[in-house]
C-alpha cells in the first residue's frame, strides 16, 4: 500500500495519462469512424464495448512488454522506437491517414473494428507506457498501468474533442509530450541490462540520460519540421 503513496508512483501515473492522451487521439478517431454507421441507440454501446476490449488487450500487451524489457538490449530498441515516436509526434500528420477505417452498421462488427485497429496502432502506447511504469520501480507495475489506463479512458472517449482543441490552441502541449517520450527513452536506455555494468547508475545520471533523450526529440523534431515545411508550402 505504501508504494501507492510515493511520488514515483504518481509521477508515473501522470506520465501514463499524458502519454495515453497524446498517443490516444488516433484511437478516438478510430472509435468515431468505426461506429459512425451504427444506429444512434447502439453507438454508445459500440464505443464502450470497443474501448473496453481494446484496453483489456492493451493491458495484456503491456504485461508482456514489462517482462520483455528485462531482456538485454530490448530497452535500447524500445528507447530508439520511443525517440522516433516522439519526433513523429512533433511532425504534422496527414489528415487522410484514417480514411481506410471501415464503418460497420452491426454492433459487433464495429466493436471488432475498434479492437483490431487499436491493436495495430498500440505499439507506441505499449512501449511508452511500459517505459513510464518501469520508472516507478519494480513493484506494482501492472497495477500502475491498469490504473493509468482506466483514468485515461474517459478522457479519450468523452474528452477527446476538448483535448484536441487544447492541442490546437497550445501546440506546446504536443512538444512537451514528445519530449516526455524522449525522457522515458533516455531513462529506459540507461537501465538496459546490457549496459548497466558499464554506466554509472546514480539517479543524477538517469536524469541526465532523460534530459538528453528529451532534447534529442526536440532538436530532431524541429529539424524534421523545417524539412517538411517547403514540401507543404
Amino acid at each position: 500500500m505504501e508504494a501507492f503513496l510515493t511520488a514515483h508512483f504518481w509521477v508515473a501515473v501522470g506520465q501514463i495519462i499524458l502519454i495515453d492522451i497524446l498517443l490516444g487521439g488516433d484511437n478516438a478517431v478510430v472509435i468515431a469512424l468505426a461506429c459512425r454507421s451504427l444506429p444512434p441507440q447502439q453507438r454508445t454501446k459500440g464505443i464502450l464495448w470497443g474501448t473496453a476490449g481494446a484496453i483489456i488487450l492493451r493491458v495484456i500487451l503491456i504485461a508482456f512488454a514489462l517482462t520483455l524489457l528485462q531482456v538485454p538490449y530490448l530497452k535500447l530498441v524500445g528507447a530508439a522506437l520511443l525517440i522516433w515516436i516522439g519526433v513523429k509526434l512533433l511532425i504534422p500528420e496527414d489528415e487522410d491517414e484514417h480514411s481506410n477505417i471501415q464503418a460497420s452498421d452491426k454492433l459487433w462488427g464495429a466493436v471488432k473494428t475498434v479492437i483490431v485497429a487499436d491493436l495495430v496502432m498500440s505499439v507506441d502506447n505499449v512501449i511508452a507506457i511500459a517505459g513510464a511504469a518501469q520508472g516507478a520501480g519494480e513493484e506494482h507495475q501492472l497495477a500502475l498501468v491498469i490504473f493509468g489506463l482506466l483514468v485515461s479512458i474517459p478522457i479519450i472517449v468523452w474528452g477527446s474533442q476538448l483535448v484536441l482543441k487544447l492541442m490546437d490552441r497550445f501546440p506546446m502541449i504536443i512538444t512537451l509530450g514528445g519530449m516526455l517520450l524522449g525522457w522515458i527513452a533516455g531513462t529506459m536506455a540507461h537501465t538496459d541490462p546490457a549496459v548497466v555494468d558499464y554506466l554509472p547508475q546514480e539517479k543524477v545520471w538517469n536524469y541526465a540520460f532523460g534530459i538528453a533523450g528529451a532534447l534529442l526529440v526536440l532538436i530532431a523534431g524541429k529539424v524534421a519540421q523545417k524539412k517538411q515545411a517547403p514540401a507543404d508550402a
